[in-house]
């Protein structure tokens, strides 16, 4: 009788919803809409439960797959032809994308794009810094998502994005954008941006 799911596909399963707030990120930019960045945000919490379910799940099923093959009677092994889903050749597949599943965080921004930094003609005439506090990052795919949406506007000298401290820190020409259209491109992504406050220089 055929197993409706395997073992395999529910390993890659929990590999996949352990980065899938990660990835959401990098999707929304590829398609262009930012909105949905944060749509899996609230799975972050379970991603070690996730991660622990991948290992033991694909460990069993790679267990299953290395213990000793049945015998007949004269202690001979019984060929078996099995299904390429169900070989260890499909298993290795497997295990090797949900390891690359399992690591995206520490990938993804090599996903988004590099934006060079803007230069300003009179640099101390109308520069201000400020420290936005953001709700809803998660990891390293935040922090590129965010940079990429501020960076689209005129006059970002500077940008620097923590999802650990929850927070960016922009510099930027008042005479070329202001604070609500920075909040405004950070609520665009999907995240929130809570209150700011300004950076004496």
């Amino acid at each position: 009788m055929k197993q409706p799911f395997s073992l395999p596909n529910l390993g890659i399963l929990t590999a996949l919803a352990s980065s899938l707030c990660c990835i959401m990120p990098v999707l929304a930019i590829i398609a262009g809409t930012s909105g949905l960045a944060s749509t899996f945000s609230w799975l972050e919490p379970a991603r070690p439960y996730f991660i622990g379910s991948t290992v033991l799940v694909l460990g069993f099923a790679w267990y299953q797959k290395l213990r000793p093959q049945p015998k007949d009677d004269c202690g001979c092994h019984v060929p078996t032809k099995t299904p390429f889903i169900q070989s260890k050749t499909f298993l290795g597949i497997i295990t090797i994308v949900s390891a690359l599943l399992l690591s995206f965080p520490s990938y993804a921004h090599i996903f988004f794009p590099k934006h060079e930094v803007q230069k300003i003609a009179n640099p101390t005439a109308s520069i201000q810094k400020i420290e936005v506090q953001i709700e809803g990052m998660t990891c390293t795919g935040c922090e590129e998502h965010v940079k990429s949406e501020i960076n689209k506007l005129n006059g970002i000298t500077e940008i620097v994005v923590s999802y650990k401290k929850g927070n960016a820190t922009v510099r930027f020409d008042t005479q070329k954008t202001d604070i609500d259209k920075i909040k405004n491109a950070i609520n665009q992504t999907g995240y929130k941006a809570i209150n700011h406050k300004i950076i004496k220089q």
